[in-house]
């Protein structure tokens, strides 16, 4: 083998080499992309006590749970011996993962990508997120506005408050109503730019009460909304 060959093997190499570190540190999107919920208990079991930085971490399996600390924290969250409190230690029964924290951090990025998908018309992240008759109501909603050529602007304040009120499980679903106290800046305009409702610089309480659900047969193990319903 010439020298010239010997260099062109060397660089040849190098560059598969690089490659391969790349897509390690930048990761490829497939298209499948978690869920808000699934994203953060992933997050969350990566900060567990003995995770090792910088190492695969596997998330913890249902029966290895540490069922004690998740009644405590249920019992935190719920007085013992009031109606959501023997709810939520029901769900936990049927679900060994669940605690209200981590849901309810999973449900408020739901409840911002699913508000900021509204107003863009992002059919495709409203349809991740919405259960079939939900996402029938958004879609209809996004086509009326779209059909009288209306544009819709939201800016996300943030979520001041977020609540559970109430959990359901039976046979293979589970169920859980988030009361949500809002703040955002909503205006849609008509087609000539004037604005026709909301307000540009206003920001407004919004007051939501969303229920989400999950069937554990199920392969996907995400949570989608099921139900909405305004609060005055």
């Amino acid at each position: 083998m010439g020298s010239s060959d010997f260099v062109t093997l060397f660089f040849l190499v190098a560059a598969v080499l690089i490659f391969f570190q790349l897509r390690s540190v930048l990761g490829r999107r497939t298209g499948n992309e978690k869920s808000p919920f699934e994203t953060l208990a992933q997050r969350e079991a990566a900060k567990a006590p003995g995770a090792d930085d910088g190492k695969v971490v596997t998330l913890q399996r249902r029966d290895e749970a540490n069922a004690e600390d998740r009644f405590a924290a249920i019992d935190a969250y719920a007085p013992v011996g009031t109606p959501l409190n023997d709810q939520l230690r029901e769900l936990l029964r049927h679900d060994a993962t669940f605690t209200p924290k981590e849901f309810l951090n999973g449900a408020k990025i739901a409840y911002e990508m699913i508000v900021l998908a509204y107003a863009e018309d992002d059919r495709k992240t409203l349809k991740g997120l919405l259960s079939r008759e939900v996402f029938e109501g958004f879609e209809s909603a996004i086509a009326d506005r779209e059909s009288r050529g209306e544009t819709m602007k939201s800016t996300f304040v943030g979520i001041e408050k977020a609540d559970i009120t109430h959990a359901l499980a039976k046979d293979n679903e589970e169920q859980i109503t988030v009361r949500i106290l809002s703040q955002l800046i909503t205006a849609t305009y008509d087609k000539s730019g004037a604005l026709v409702d909301g307000d540009a610089e206003a920001v407004a309480d919004v007051n939501d009460v969303w229920t989400f659900a999950r069937d554990v047969r199920s392969r996907d193990p995400n949570w989608k909304l099921i139900a909405t319903e305004a609060e005055q």
